[in-house]
């Protein structure tokens, strides 16, 4: 095995890990070595851009067409999603450990990790199809009626009289968003970088998030706020802010979980990594 290519040693229980105390303006260090990243690679970038653009599209063409198949292709994109952005992790572990940007890298470096990502995907599958259950009854019970269509959706959440509506809608979504989000903002870099089980990681996370509410909302309101931003031309903000998020997510996960060093191991390949946030 190359040295490019040989996974990260994994911490043992000797050296557990530590979260670092965040900052407020440390998501926006993110998204600018975020955005280093993106243009020191930006043929790879440029690859999980059109992915993400691409699933985007699909999705929007099923919500017009066949609103009914919508939350069963959402699963299928949270099947493939993870994956793409863990190639956009490893593409910033690689550029940290001073290695080549690599797109056959980035396409494989989850195979050394399917035990963890196929349970960490499994939540996921699982959070979403409670989410769209749980939207249904929603619906039920504010549509007695029967389901609305695409364009009977549109109109319920733009009509001021349906004001109930949307902020119960809302606020199912925000619940279901909000665990998502907390069990997975540091989790996949987690395993790709250490090989974790999908429990520690998972737990690890809503650690990060608990432990630093206030910034990790403001970093949860700065992804919202970028993909809503992104998808106002068909969706082709996707390819650049797709990738940029992938990457800053990378350095999300470096700033907010310290790994002791071991005993006997082995410094990394390549300059030293800059701190990932200084002092705030």
């Amino acid at each position: 095995m190359s040295e490019s290519s040989a996974p990260v040693t994994a911490a043992t229980p000797s050296a557990p890990l530590a979260l670092t105390p965040l900052h407020w303006q440390d998501p926006l260090r993110w998204l600018a070595r975020g955005a280093r990243d993106l243009a020191t690679a930006p043929g790879v970038a440029l690859f999980y851009g059109a992915c993400f653009w691409g699933m985007a599209l699909m999705l929007g063409w099923v919500f017009r067409a066949r609103p009914e198949y919508t939350m069963s292709l959402a699963s299928g994109c949270l099947l493939v999603g993870p994956f793409l952005a863990m190639g956009l992790y490893d593409t910033s572990r690689r550029l940290e450990l001073g290695l080549p940007a690599s797109l056959g890298e980035s396409l494989t470096c989850w195979d050394r990790h399917m035990g963890s990502m196929g349970m960490l995907v499994l939540v996921l599958v699982v959070l979403e199809l409670l989410w769209g259950r749980a939207s249904l009854v929603v619906f039920a019970v504010f549509f007695n009626t029967g389901m609305p269509s695409t364009t009977g959706v549109l109109q319920a959440v733009f009509n001021p009289a349906n004001w109930q509506f949307v902020a119960v809608y809302l606020l199912v979504g925000g619940v279901f968003a909000a665990l998502v989000f907390s069990s997975m903002v540091v989790s996949i870099p987690m395993i790709l970088d250490r090989d974790t089980d999908a429990l520690t990681a998972g737990i690890a996370s809503m650690r990060v998030v608990l432990e630093n509410p206030g910034v990790m909302i403001f970093w949860g309101l700065l992804i919202t706020a970028l993909v809503a931003a992104s998808l106002l031309a068909w969706g082709a903000g996707l390819l650049v802010v797709g990738p940029l998020l992938g990457h800053a997510s990378w350095h999300a996960y470096r700033a907010a979980v310290a790994w002791p060093a071991q005993p006997g191991e082995d410094a990394p390949a390549g300059p030293a990594p800059a701190p990932e946030h200084g002092v705030g």
